[in-house]
């Protein structure tokens, strides 16, 4: 089962009813599409239990009967910093809604989600237990999985402890660092987009040393009660003194983008910055994803082009103050 003690879920043998996950009033909602194939999962046991995601996904492309070769020709999205758990959850709900309304949007016109970092403020697995504010999102994760949707997670600054649960049991293909992808006749090279600039080698050392396998293993001593809020604590003094405030955009064009395109990409893609940023010249483009914090920004590739958007389009953004 998956039973709530303390910060965490922890996962057991047993089951218990699944959670409910906001709808979203565009396109096709995963929810609608599963509930029109296949009853939905009465458990969250039978929602997250398969032990190999890939035979598992298969299993349940056979049960919906969606079209995933349609899907395989749709668009490509990209996304970072949405820092769920950041703040308290009634500050967090509007803004959780809204990037499940786009999650729930992407059926029927995406082929793959590229998720660039930081999509939790924090996220670390114990062998038995995850964070359970994470417990919707997941869900909603899933069933895109379901929905024949390849779904990528590069590692940020924040949730760099990506581990097995992701991998297994909900689907998610898992990267360190950078990842080069090659879509729609381009060449794109994604990173989070930490410890890039000019004179962050102090912060490069530590990086490594605290994605050692002997690190996670000492963090792995704290019980999660004590763990987690840690980690939630040591989140809030990063976001104070995160990049955005040398944000210099010549300067990552020159630093971050011209040795990449030198080395054969025509797009270069961060985040990290939680800033919106676009350039092109000369056919070379670079992207900065800005977040889901306060801009709701996102990166689509469809037919070959790239375009920075806002969801949904009319939206106002979040104050500032939604993280204090």
């Amino acid at each position: 089962m998956l039973s709530v003690t303390g910060g965490v879920w922890v996962i057991g043998r047993s089951s218990v009813p699944g959670p409910t996950v906001p709808s979203g009033p565009h396109t096709i909602d995963v929810r609608t599409a599963s509930r029109v194939a296949t009853p939905r999962p009465p458990t969250l046991g039978a929602a997250f239990g398969a032990p190999d995601a890939e035979r598992a996904r298969l299993a349940t492309h056979e049960r919906s009967g969606l079209d995933c070769t349609i899907m395989a020709h749709g668009a490509v999205f990209f996304i970072s910093d949405a820092h769920l758990g950041a703040a308290p959850p009634d500050r967090e709900a509007e803004r959780t809604a809204r990037l499940h309304d786009f999650l729930n949007s992407l059926p029927g016109r995406s082929e793959a989600l590229f998720i660039v970092g930081d999509l939790f403020d924090f996220w670390f697995e114990y062998r038995e237990a995850i964070p359970r504010r994470c417990f919707d999102t997941l869900a909603v994760l899933r069933r895109l999985r379901e929905a024949g949707i390849e779904l990528v997670y590069l590692n940020g600054n924040h949730d760099f402890w990506l581990g097995d649960f992701l991998r297994e049991t909900i689907g998610i293909r898992t990267h360190n660092d950078s990842l080069p992808v090659e879509r729609q006749g381009r060449r794109i090279w994604l990173h989070h987009g930490d410890g890039l600039i000019g004179g962050d080698l102090g912060y490069r050392m530590l990086k490594r040393v605290i994605r050692s396998p002997a690190c996670i293993a000492l963090y792995r001593l704290l019980h999660p009660d004590l763990g987690i809020p840690f980690a939630h604590w040591v989140s809030h003094f990063s976001r104070e003194s995160r990049d955005e405030l040398r944000f210099d955009g010549d300067r990552m064009w020159r630093e971050i983008a011209e040795p990449r395109f030198a080395q054969g990409y025509d797009a270069v893609m961060i985040g990290h910055f939680h800033r919106t940023y676009e350039r092109r010249e000369a056919g070379r483009e670079f992207f900065v994803l800005g977040d889901w914090i306060r801009h709701f920004s996102y990166v689509a590739l469809e037919q070959g082009r790239l375009r920075l958007d806002v969801w949904p389009a009319q939206g106002a953004r979040l104050p500032e103050a939604v993280l204090r």
